[in-house]
């Protein structure tokens, strides 16, 4: 795994700017964390939490993740690739530009991340917009299981 990438200043951000940061680590995506998001979220759907009507009706030989699991996932992989340790105080996450799951994430499968810095903006207050372009891998697949742009504020020291 690469080294992870420190930021003390807006300068530090800017030059991230089109890089592409990572991979994080694996994770395995468990039946367990499958059912908590179901029971969190009230989305009970048979093909994440119903592990024998899957593998009999389903199309994937099992159950799969929600694609909001996937998501919400990714703040858990920032601390392997992105670390602000300077020049900042609150942060915040301001919204989603898009999101799409272009193929599924059955359970028992390994994911890891990548991130990019797609574009840094800096605004009145001594705000700073970052947009990060997230790419969620599944270990042996040939797509990605979720590509998403994250919008978030800065707050210059």
């Amino acid at each position: 795994m690469p080294a992870l990438v420190q930021v003390k200043s807006v300068e530090d951000l800017r030059a991230l700017v089109g890089r592409r940061i990572g991979p994080s680590r694996w994770r395995e995506i468990t039946q367990a964390m499958i059912d908590a998001f179901a029971e969190l979220g009230g989305d009970r759907q048979w093909i994440h939490v119903d592990p024998e009507r899957a593998r009999r009706e389903g199309a994937y030989g099992g159950t799969i993740a929600h694609g909001n699991l996937t998501l919400a996932m990714l703040d858990g992989f920032r601390p392997d690739l992105l670390e602000r340790v300077g020049g900042f105080g609150v942060a915040l996450n301001y919204g989603w530009n898009k999101v799409r799951f272009p193929a599924p994430l059955p359970v028992g499968s390994r994911v890891r991340a990548w991130l990019e810095v797609a574009s840094l903006e800096e605004l009145d207050g001594g705000w700073v917009q970052v947009v990060y372009r997230w790419t969620v891998e599944r270990e042996g697949g040939d797509k990605p299981v979720c590509v998403a742009e994250n919008v978030g504020r800065l707050r210059k020291l």
